[in-house]
């Protein structure tokens, strides 16, 4: 049974997600998932710039396209 105090995540309010890139530093040769999705963009760029600063990425998956930060 669900926890009645948790809402069911909708998809579709969180459009931003962050990856991490293992890929630009060659640790990996398989494609990325994305580790966070994000209602707000700010809030995306900040937790990939603390968790990975120098590879992160986020991406809006409305647009499909990169969001720079």
């Amino acid at each position: 049974m669900v926890d009645r105090l948790l809402a069911t995540p909708d998809p579709h309010l969180y459009p931003y997600a962050v990856f991490c890139c293992s890929f630009k530093f060659d640790l990996g040769d398989t494609p990325d998932h994305a580790l966070a999705l994000f209602a707000d963009r700010n809030m995306a760029v900040r937790y990939g710039s603390g968790m990975w600063p120098e590879t992160y990425q986020v991406v809006d998956l409305r647009a499909v396209q990169r969001v720079t930060p």
